[in-house]
């Protein structure tokens, strides 16, 4: 008996210390801690982009090879076809015109519309531009 007591604690105090201070190797589901899902079109098919200027100043956009800088007043909408779909890659570059850091929203009002909301951003640099690429994924750069 006097040798059963000492190993009950001995395990005793290891599973109580193992609850307390979980391992950072041991894994769990994001069920709670998943984000939104990233925003993906089909790869090849037709996007109609949308752009907000939801800033106070003139922002201006460019399509990169494909565009001059476009110029949209505060609250102005644009909308830009783009008939390759996906492919290949493509970027919508974008500034304010008094050189203000910004943010662009996006998101994905039906299967085939790409909107994008530019607005004002506490933080420098912020955000300049929009990829579309060849596998349909969006980012933000």
């Amino acid at each position: 008996m006097s040798k059963i007591l000492p190993v009950f604690f001995v395990a005793a105090t290891l599973v109580l210390t193992s609850s307390q201070y979980p391992s950072p190797l041991l894994a769990g589901t994001c069920a709670s801690k998943c984000g939104p899902q990233p925003l993906q079109f089909t790869p090849g098919k037709r996007i109609r982009v949308e752009v907000l200027n939801a800033t106070t100043g003139l922002v201006k956009i460019e399509k990169v090879d494909l565009t001059g800088p476009i110029p949209l007043r505060p609250k102005q909408e644009l909308r830009l076809e783009n008939g390759d779909g996906t492919e290949p890659n493509v970027s919508l570059v974008f500034w304010d015109e008094m050189g203000l850091p910004l943010k662009a929203t996006v998101s994905k009002p039906n299967f085939g519309t790409l909107r994008i909301e530019i607005r004002p951003n506490n933080r420098a640099p912020g955000d300049r531009s929009v990829e579309i690429l060849d596998d349909g994924r969006v980012n933000i750069l």
